[in-house]
This record gives C-alpha cells, sequence and structure tokens, in this order.
C-alpha cells in the first residue's frame, strides 16, 4: 500500500513571512545610515522631534526601500522562475497578481507618510517612489542600462535619504552644505553600485541587461568606478576646506587615501576582488560620509 503525502497548510505567521521577505529588509541599511548622516548634519535638536524621526527612518527603509525592492521581485518574478525559484513570488507563497497590489499599496502608504512631514520630505519622497517604480517597470526599466540604473540607486540610496532626514530634522530647507554632500555622495555610489555588478556578469550578458562590467568589460568597468567613488570625495575634502572645517577634510582625504590604496589591489583582480573591496574601501566611503555629516552640522540652516 503506497503512503500519501500531506504538506500541511501554511500558517498565517508563514504567509506573512513571504510578503517580510518581499521587503528584503537587509536593503535597508544603506538609506538608513544616509538617514543618520543627514540627522547628524542637520544639527538640529533630535530628542525635541523624534516622532518624526521615526517616521522619516521608516520612510527611507522599509517604506520607500521597501517598495522598490517588492517592484523589483514583480516585475522580474519570470526570470526569478528560472534562476530563483524559492522567492516568495515564483515559489507561490506570494500568488496571483497580490504582489503587485502589495506595491501599489506601499506606495500610497510612502507617499502618505511623506507628504504629512512636509514639502521638503514630500517633493524627496515622490523623487524616490518615482525613481523605485521606474528602475525596475517597463517601459524605461532603468536597470537595464548600467550609466541609468546605478544612478537611480545611489540617488535614492545616499542622497535623498540624507536630503530627507535634514528636513525632518530642520523642519525646512536644509541648507546648501548638506544638498552638495548629498549629491556628491549619490555620485559616488555610481562606483558602489557597479562594483555590485560584477557578481552577476554572465547572467547580464546571457539575458541582455547593460551592466557597466557588462558593457566595457570588467577591468574598464572596475577602473570607472574607481574614478567615479574617489572623485565626488576629493571634491568634499575640497569643500570641507573652502568651509574651514581643516580637521574633517584631514579625515576624509586619509579615508580617500586608503581607498585608493584598496582600489589598486581591486583592479589586479576585479571580479574576485569586488567582494573584498565592498567589505573595505566601501566601509572606508561611508565612514567619510558620517565624518562629513558631522563636520557640516555647524554649517546646516
Amino acid at each position: 500500500m503506497s503512503r500519501v503525502t500531506v504538506t500541511a497548510p501554511e500558517t498565517p505567521s508563514h504567509q506573512w513571512g513571504a510578503y517580510v521577505q518581499l521587503l528584503k529588509p537587509i536593503t535597508w541599511f544603506p538609506p538608513m545610515w544616509a538617514f543618520a548622516c543627514g540627522l547628524v548634519a542637520s544639527g538640529a535638536d533630535l530628542l525635541e522631534r523624534w516622532p518624526l524621526i521615526l517616521a522619516g527612518v521608516a520612510l527611507a527603509g522599509p517604506l520607500i526601500c521597501g517598495t522598490s525592492q517588492i517592484v523589483n521581485d514583480w516585475f522580474d518574478r519570470h526570470v526569478d522562475a528560472l534562476n530563483e525559484p524559492d522567492r516568495p513570488i515564483p515559489s507561490g507563497r506570494v500568488p496571483g497578481r497580490r504582489a503587485l497590489w502589495f506595491a501599489c499599496l506601499w506606495t500610497v502608504l510612502s507617499l502618505a507618510v511623506a507628504f504629512a512631514l512636509g514639502p521638503w520630505v514630500a517633493a524627496a519622497g515622490t523623487l524616490g517612489m518615482i525613481f523605485a517604480w521606474i528602475y525596475s517597470a517597463p517601459p524605461l526599466r532603468l536597470k537595464q542600462n548600467g550609466w541609468f540604473g546605478n544612478a537611480a540607486c545611489g540617488l535614492c540610496y545616499e542622497g535623498l535619504p540624507w536630503f530627507t532626514a535634514a528636513a525632518v530634522a530642520a523642519g525646512a530647507y536644509p541648507g546648501n552644505p548638506i544638498v552638495w554632500l548629498c549629491l556628491l555622495y549619490s555620485a559616488g555610489a555610481h562606483g558602489i553600485m557597479t562594483l555590485n555588478d560584477f557578481k552577476a556578469i554572465e547572467g547580464d550578458l546571457e539575458m541582455g541587461i547593460r551592466s557597466l562590467p557588462a558593457q566595457l568589460g570588467a577591468e574598464r568597468a572596475a577602473l570607472l568606478a574607481c574614478w567615479v567613488m574617489a572623485i565626488p570625495q576629493l571634491v568634499v575634502v575640497g569643500l570641507l576646506v573652502h568651509w574651514g572645517v581643516h580637521w574633517a577634510a584631514v579625515t576624509v582625504g586619509v579615508l580617500v587615501l586608503a581607498q585608493v590604496a584598496c582600489m589598486l589591489r581591486l583592479l589586479q583582480d576585479p571580479k574576485g576582488l569586488a567582494p573584498w573591496y565592498n567589505a573595505t574601501g566601501i566601509s572606508m566611503y561611508v565612514s567619510g560620509m558620517m565624518v562629513s555629516a558631522v563636520a557640516v552640522r555647524g554649517l546646516a540652516g
């Protein structure tokens, strides 16, 4: 007599777990770090505005970044069905069009929070949400081309959260020094995104995704990424000198020199050493962000 195996239905906790998995909490760290830089740079009394700050943290991480992850998984569901069938959508744990409706709901919730936090946050949140959709959704689908997709990621992961935090903390336009830092560190993050694409060169070539390593080859893409990361930081050093914050200029300058030393090693084997650089050079990059944020506290406003 044959034995019949009965699979128990998923419990509600397992079903909700699939939706949390769509949000990819591990991806929230970069925008939340940038948000922390914005809070520090604002120079505001954070204790007085802590409810707004908590709302801003939620906006930067779980809401806008989370929305981008849901949208990405929805429009990549056919590819994921071949390459990663255990993910929530292709596995059927989030069936039908529920993921799309989840993305729409999270979009509305994100914009509601952004508009509740004031006009400057509303503008930044709306821009971030637009990029969250056009990065993955046709017809633009910016992720198909490394030049545009990396720029969108850099802006959304670094610049917009930084600006949002400073605007929330100050309750107003945060000031030109903060805006300059937002833009420069966003530009440098374009290179970081290029390094993240080295892990999928073969798959990108096969699927026709024009990441920069796929377009330029590993060596040229790595060299470009290094220049793109280094130049904005050198501009930051110059601005810190101009603003009279010499201790910060020296600190960021030393961090840049240390990154250059790591870059020279990276260029010897870009594909193999990209993960190593992400753990070393990028740590110095984000440390420089916080140093710069501390330096402009007295200049904000």
